[in-house]
């Protein structure tokens, strides 16, 4: 590896442009339980990240997933964190920063966005599309993220694959363009027609999956009758949808006009190459970001980010956290002093890694596009802007609205200590909200949420890692808004609501339902509420 001395005398503007166009910067989406996690670890196993991959419904010879180390996650099969894995295939840099798929976790998935050039979105060959699925695609649509669409888990019973490819353009409002089509109906997935290379691949699993599948050109003429038939019907299905939306534009794909399709299956990594070589061929470089004022941060300006993540517990020997650093411009050398446009203060990065789940790698440099780990950052927040000379600050990462409410104490009064640290880990982290007020105290302070599983993952965590056993008390509120100027002759409580506040400063009053809120809106008229997020 090239060592920061050396590399600092020979930074130039075109080696940072070059570098950043070899970058791929991506965000994988889906409905709980499309295989997101499966694909993640696909994708990994093909740039030869690990030895074998693993699945999250896996059999006594898998191992779990490598992007999901929290202990929830490993029970339940499911994403509930997001990771952010670095791999390198042919000669491209994949960045590739998995998701949350659980609806309850969706403003992490929203901050996850902010950070990424284009996205994949899995869809399960049986259910089509789903409600989280939705949810995400438009949060992609208001960034204006590229999208490729892939077909997950053809290799059980599902849906016609003309029918989905309708679904796709109906859902969607892009043409969705396959650039592969299967051979053989959902079930039945003997082989794939490659659009990009006009080739017809026959698949084969390799030890159950744990390795890349094996692929076989074939040409279907010289089939016997019954197995070429299969292919016919491929073609003939293929030549339809062509007919109808025409060829792949790379322009379109890059407008979010055009979503090129894929089909696979995960878990057997049948097709997961195809997806590979189109990322590396047809997906987004790193481009110039948008800053808070509406102008645009070269590359090849001086080194800029910002703080999308700050995720505590990968690392339970150490008890320390990780902020996710996605840098927008110039280069990234470990040890150099920045700026927290934020505070205005400095910031030495002594200690930056790569993470591919709990396992973690030192990093000397990084460019636009490049996602690092800083560790034990405990000045930094989610939506931090980062610089060194030239100060930049790039837009802010809103906060979702909480719907759901819990006051949380501490089971053991003793453990208080303990109780208190965890609770600033989870403020910290911003995922869950954390208010309080002088009526309650630091005791009992409220947790806000968008999603009930939020709550469990809290109580887990200050449980296992924190050592300080929680009780959770559900409130009856349902809804929140913020409170630009509050005067300090508001009270703290009111008919059928709350004061409170976050540990930023803003102020929060959250109300039974929408009749208390009207309620609150006549008894003090010249209280300003505004949505949270907006």
């Amino acid at each position: 590896m090239t060592n920061t001395s050396t590399l600092s005398e020979a930074i130039r503007p075109a080696t940072i442009a070059e570098q950043a166009r070899r970058r791929r910067t991506f965000a994988v989406i889906s409905h709980p339980d499309a295989g997101k996690s499966t694909l993640t670890e696909a994708l990994a196993l093909y740039a030869s990240a690990i030895q074998d991959a693993g699945v999250t419904h896996g059999k006594s010879s898998r191992h779990g997933t490598v992007s999901d180390w929290m202990g929830m996650e490993r029970e339940r099969g499911i994403s509930i964190s997001s990771a952010a894995l670095q791999l390198e295939y042919r000669d491209t840099v994949l960045n590739l920063v998995d998701t949350p798929g659980h609806a309850d976790f969706s403003e992490d998935t929203y901050r996850v966005l902010a950070a990424v050039d284009c996205a994949v979105m899995l869809i399960d060959a049986a259910k089509g599309f789903e409600p989280q699925t939705v949810k995400l695609l438009e949060v992609c649509k208001q960034r204006g993220l590229p999208i490729v669409t892939v077909v997950n888990k053809w290799d059980r019973p599902g849906l016609d694959a003309l029918g989905l490819i309708d679904q796709i353009g109906e859902r969607t409002d892009m043409v969705p363009v396959p650039l592969t089509w299967p051979a053989g109906i959902a079930g039945e997935f003997e082989g794939l027609l490659d659009v990009r290379t006009a080739s017809s691949i026959a698949l084969e699993a390799v030890e159950g999956g744990a390795q890349p599948a094996r692929e076989t050109t074939i040409d279907p003429a010289d089939l016997d009758p019954h197995a070429a038939q299969v292919w016919d019907v491929a073609s003939e299905e293929l030549g339809l949808v062509a007919s109808s939306n025409g060829d792949f534009d790379a322009e379109a794909f890059a407008a979010a006009q055009q979503t090129p399709v894929l089909f696979a299956a995960a878990a057997r990594n049948f097709g997961v190459r195809q997806l590979v070589d189109l990322l590396v061929d047809l997906g987004s470089a790193p481009t110039p970001r948008v800053t808070a004022d509406g102008a645009h941060r070269p590359l090849e300006a001086g080194f800029s980010g910002f703080v999308f993540k700050v995720q505590a517990g990968a690392n339970t020997a150490h008890r320390d956290h990780i902020a996710y650093l996605r840098i927008c411009s110039g280069v990234f050398e470990r040890g150099m002093v920045i700026t927290n446009s934020r505070t205005g203060r400095p910031f030495a990065t002594k200690y930056a890694h790569r993470v591919l789940g709990r396992e973690r790698e030192a990093v000397e440099h990084a460019w636009p596009g490049d996602v690092v780990g800083l560790v034990n950052a405990t000045s930094l927040r989610v939506g931090d802007s980062l610089y060194q000379d030239e100060p930049v600050t790039f837009p802010e990462i809103p906060h979702f609205s909480p719907e759901l409410f819990v006051t949380v104490r501490a089971k053991d009064p003793g453990r208080y200590k303990q109780f208190r640290r965890g609770i600033e880990q989870l403020d910290h982290e911003g995922v869950i909200q954390v208010l309080r007020s002088e009526l309650r105290g630091d005791q009992a302070p409220v947790l806000a949420a968008v999603g009930q599983l939020q709550f469990e993952v809290a109580e887990q965590r200050m449980r296992t890692e924190f050592n300080a056993p929680v009780a959770l008390e559900q409130l009856s509120y349902t809804l929140a808004r913020r409170i630009p100027a509050a005067p300090s002759s508001l009270p703290d409580s009111f008919r059928g609501g709350e004061i409170l506040r976050r540990s930023d400063g803003e102020c929060i009053a959250i109300f039974g339902d929408r009749w208390k809120l009207g309620h609150f809106a006549d008894a003090f008229p010249d209280v300003t509420l505004e949505l949270i997020g907006a």
